[in-house]
């Protein structure tokens, strides 16, 4: 199987099995890594096949769409079965992807180019006004409150606590959307980033004026 087969065969996996997912991890988030991807990797370099492989299937294995971590561990490591021969660049693909979620800042595995480039888009998807978007759809399917102004919020010390807290939306923008773009890995991913960092904290400012019933 070439590359463009593989990619169109990643493609049409990713959109069927993404579809109507309602938590801002959907193919519309997809295709804007791809294409943020695409846009750094112009400036920054890399294989453009993996960084395209890799950014179609980051979130195929993320354990907040499934019931369990294994579920979709096993899911991609199937569908990469199928479409690579190649044991080596399967594992590269399967640890780079492992390596690309924020999973609370705990995170800190190293990264290629490629995974470092990926893991920028998906960071810069995360903030904004898209991101601003995406988490108040995940907080409402995960029935998590929009703002309760006598919850502090927290750091973790591992994963498990970063997936076990039932924190608000608004306390997700200061453990995690503030956070990201000092994390960022790239010169060009940090440009995209700053503007829609202050846009951020510009709604918050708009936010909290309004939750307080000011005029």
């Amino acid at each position: 199987m070439d590359k463009t087969e593989i990619i169109n065969k990643t493609i049409a996996f990713v959109k069927q099995t993404l579809a109507n997912e309602p938590t801002g991890h959907d193919w519309y988030h997809i295709n804007r890594v791809v294409k943020l991807s695409e846009k750094i990797a112009q400036k920054e370099g890399g294989d453009i096949f993996k960084i395209k492989l890799i950014a179609l299937l980051h979130d195929i294995s993320d354990y907040k769409l499934y019931k369990t971590e294994q579920e979709g561990i096993e899911k991609l490591n199937n569908f990469l079965d199928e479409i690579i021969d190649d044991e080596q660049l399967k594992n590269e693909i399967k640890s780079t992807i492992s390596g690309i979620s924020f999973k609370g800042g705990t995170n800190t595995q190293k990264l290629s180019l490629e995974g470092q480039i990926v893991q920028d888009a998906d960071r810069i998807d995360a903030i904004g006004a898209i991101g601003i978007a995406r988490a108040f759809a995940y907080g409402g399917n995960k029935n998590r409150a929009m703002h309760t102004p006598d919850q502090k919020p927290q750091t973790f010390k591992n994963q498990e606590e970063y997936k076990n807290n039932k924190g608000s939306t608004i306390n997700h923008f200061y453990e995690k959307l503030f956070l990201l773009k000092d994390k960022l890995n790239t010169s060009s991913a940090i440009k995209i980033a700053e503007q829609r960092h202050q846009f951020m904290e510009d709604f918050l400012t708009q936010f909290f004026m309004e939750w307080e019933a000011e005029v």
